[in-house]
């Protein structure tokens, strides 16, 4: 199997939507790979459909109960900011950039999901310091490539400010454009959080979310041009990928709390957990609930009993209930006890204090992070909630479009435009948009 591309660079635009379409189709860049390439019109992400399982199902071709990472953050009940799943080891099986390397090809990965002490030439993984003693560079540093991390920060690092955005995404830029030029990398794996940022904040369709898209697509025209200057975009294949949508929300559901009056869930005399026999875990649109001793045969009626109470009142916010089994065929995490899908409109949390329901107002979001005027994580099923695939260069179809794909599709396809092989996955090779 030969390569159909010797550089491969793909570049996530976190919460890229198929509704963009129309957008993208006017801004200069974004049109040129449209018009240029190929593009998948609709493709339907996984479930849940947040950010770090999404990019693992991107890179390996697999859906979250099988490459493991099976959410964003882990279960910690308690914690006011749990761990997110950063690290290359939590990861079951092969990954595109693993082949690449075992291929003796040279990879970068700039703010690429769960890339963490990863074997990748040259790597800045998204990691941030998540303990008051610890500092963003130096968990950067520990975590990825030192030497071109360093190099980076000396160069760029002037332009972050922090994690907000769009400096974050400014410094990636101009990272990866050093990068280019220097490295002239085989595969490169970007990741920029802007729009996912300002959609959070503002809203689907807000002015902010429609800013960050013109930015991407200026992000887009430097990344192009870096190519030309490094003499190696003939022999290239630009991806431009979103890994889920988002929908308009403005109520919050803390299940918590109902297990906390329930006594599932107790505190010690400073409100914090101490014990849980049960326990909502956000995924933001869609929500695992765990049973901590699956053969506590009481705690898993009692739930059981809840969520169905729930189901029956249209103003619970409870659209749907999946068993662990049915879970499990939609490729979620199998070892719930139950999960459970917000109707539009609603998202979860994991407060287990206060209420149950609470109607978020921008001036919540401004207040406190955890709060959000859109979010994802929303089962695939969910009408207009489809993302988006397209490419433009050595070893893609011109002028094509084609209807439907899936996430889990994609990773065999960037495979076989690099020539190697991710195995048995999921997902299957989009054919319609190589040519071979």
């Amino acid at each position: 199997m030969g390569r159909l591309t010797n550089h491969l660079i793909v570049i996530s635009f976190d919460c890229l939507s198929a509704l963009d379409f129309p957008l993208l189709k006017t801004l200069p860049h974004f049109r040129t790979i449209l018009e240029d390439g190929a593009y998948v019109e609709k493709v339907e992400t996984i479930y849940p459909s947040v950010t770090y399982p999404c990019h693992t199902t991107i890179v390996t071709g697999n859906y979250p109960n099988r490459h493991g990472i099976i959410n964003n953050t882990l279960l910690q009940p308690g914690r006011t900011s749990p761990d997110w799943n950063w690290f290359r080891s939590s990861i079951n099986g092969t990954t595109l950039y693993d082949e690449a390397k075992q291929a003796n090809l040279t990879t970068a990965a700039l703010l690429w999901p769960v890339t963490g002490k990863a074997n990748i030439d040259y790597n800045l993984p998204e990691i941030f310091p998540n303990r008051p003693w610890q500092n963003q560079v130096l968990v950067s540093l520990r975590n990825g490539s030192p030497r071109y991390q360093w190099d980076l920060n000396q160069r760029f690092g002037h332009i972050r400010n922090g994690l907000n955005q769009p400096e974050l995404d400014d410094f990636v830029l101009e990272s990866t454009l050093h990068t280019i030029k220097t490295k002239k990398p085989n595969l490169m794996l970007v990741h920029f959080t802007d729009l996912d940022t300002q959609r959070h904040d503002y809203g689907f369709s807000s002015n902010e979310a429609f800013a960050a898209i013109e930015r991407h697509n200026d992000r887009l025209g430097k990344i192009i041009a870096s190519l030309k200057e490094s003499g190696i975009y003939e022999n290239s294949t630009i991806v431009v990928l979103g890994d889920h949508s988002a929908l308009n929300e403005n109520k919050a559901l803390n299940l918590n709390v109902l297990f906390h009056n329930h006594k599932l869930i107790t505190t010690n005399a400073k409100g914090k957990i101490n014990n849980w026999k049960s326990y909502c875990k956000s995924c933001d649109g869609s929500a695992y609930i765990y049973v901590n001793d699956k053969n506590d045969l009481d705690t898993c009626n009692i739930v059981k009993k809840l969520l169905e109470r729930l189901l029956t009142d249209p103003s619970s916010g409870i659209e749907r209930i999946l068993t662990a089994e049915e879970a499990a065929l939609k490729g979620a995490d199998g070892s719930c006890t139950f999960m459970i899908e917000a109707q539009k409109g609603y998202y979860f949390l994991e407060d287990y204090q206060g209420d149950y329901l609470k109607n978020i107002t921008r001036e919540d979001v401004l207040a406190d992070k955890k709060y959000t005027l859109a979010c994802h994580g929303y089962s695939p099923e969910k009408p207009d909630y489809s993302t988006i695939f397209m490419a433009a260069g050595k070893g893609i179809r011109s002028k094509t479009m084609v209807p439907q794909a899936r996430l889990i599709d994609e990773g065999p396809t960037l495979a076989r435009l690099l020539g190697v092989d991710l195995g048995d996955t999921d997902g299957k090779i989009i054919d319609e948009l190589l040519i071979v």
